[in-house]
């Protein structure tokens, strides 16, 4: 297992979407940043509490030519609830394979019950990587409002 670098490109995953079709990273970011926000699980509050801040951010992101995408190994139902629930504006995945997940992008895999541990990963337009945050345990995540001000001082500085 290795951590992705920032201008590395991001690794193709394809997974299951809620509602349907599939998530293809990092296609279906590509002309855009990219959030790929991979959560431990509908159980864990502070995953909870991240999804819902990036969803109410979506307009403010939106207008920062940013999208959101949010994995886990949760299977379909569990995620259609946990999207209802919150309401969440972009695309969730389902029944990731915390191995291979992991091996792709270098996000912790809890030993005991073999979910992914918080991981979040901000991506150029291009699909390269930008920034990345991994958590080892439950707390330490990607946060709406840090990289909506992250992108803002990127586009500020384009050039």
């Amino acid at each position: 297992m290795s951590r992705l670098h920032n201008g590395q490109h991001f690794p193709s995953l394809s997974l299951p979407a809620v509602g349907g079709g599939t998530v293809s990273l990092p296609d279906d970011l590509a002309g855009s940043f990219g959030v790929v926000l991979i959560y431990r699980g509908s159980w864990c509050p502070y995953c909870n509490a991240q999804l819902a801040a990036f969803s109410r951010a979506s307009e403010t992101l939106a207008e920062l030519n940013a999208k959101v995408v949010a994995l886990s190994v949760d299977d379909g139902s569990t995620s259609a609830a946990l999207v209802e629930k919150h309401k969440l504006t972009f695309p969730v995945a389902h029944s990731a394979d915390p191995d291979t997940v992991s091996k792709a992008t270098g996000a912790y895999v809890s030993a005991d019950h073999r979910y992914l541990q918080s991981s979040g990963f901000v991506l150029d337009p291009q699909g390269n990587l930008i920034t990345a945050v991994y958590s080892s345990e439950a707390i330490g995540r990607l946060v709406a409002d840090d990289v909506i001000g992250f992108l803002r001082y990127l586009k500020a500085h384009e050039g």
